[in-house]
């Protein structure tokens, strides 16, 4: 059962018993029955949209009266001027947008370092996975060393950009590297 992320002042969570494991998840009907506002129109989008809201509700970031605005906001056919937080359980990017938030993270704790704070402070702060996705070149072919060959090349043309990589998956709390190979 993951741990409790927000305040839950309206008592919405719930657990969910299956084959002997427990399952959070924030309960829509415990929220109407709140007074949170009606949710039973809402398509299954928003409704993941609310849930997140439910989940991290904490006075600051997100309140209860954000979770009514949204209420209003559904009932009024998407009008409203109220900011409302959504926070994903994770983000996944590409190696193109990856490499560059890896880059703007090390600048920041350099930043944060030559003010004199504490560069530690300075991680994602939801879960981030970074798939790698190699798409070899092929300068090899038609020997049985040309795979063998080709992963060398790839490697030689790509090592400080796959150790830099390497370097954030461990630097960084909330970041993780995968590797998918074509």
């Amino acid at each position: 059962m993951p741990i409790t992320v927000g305040h839950d002042t309206s008592k919405t969570r719930k657990t969910l018993e299956v084959n002997g494991k427990s399952y959070a998840y924030y309960s829509i009907p415990a929220a109407e029955a709140a007074g949170l506002g009606d949710f039973s129109k809402l398509p299954a989008a928003l409704k993941v949209v609310l849930e997140n809201m439910l989940r991290f509700e904490d006075g600051t970031t997100v309140s209860v009266d954000d979770i009514k605005a949204f209420s209003d906001w559904a009932k009024d056919g998407g009008k409203g001027n109220r900011e409302l937080a959504y926070r994903p359980a994770r983000v996944l990017m590409q190696e193109f947008t990856g490499v560059p938030a890896v880059v703007d993270l090390a600048a920041m704790r350099d930043g944060i370092k030559a003010l004199g704070g504490d560069a530690q402070k300075i991680n994602p702060l939801n879960p981030v996975d970074l798939v790698i996705d190699h798409s070899v070149m092929i300068d090899e072919f038609g020997n049985p060393r040309a795979f063998q060959m080709n992963v060398d090349r790839e490697y030689e043309r790509n090592m400080e950009r796959y150790e830099f990589l390497k370097w954030g998956q461990t630097a960084f709390n909330n970041f993780r590297r995968s590797e998918e190979r074509r």
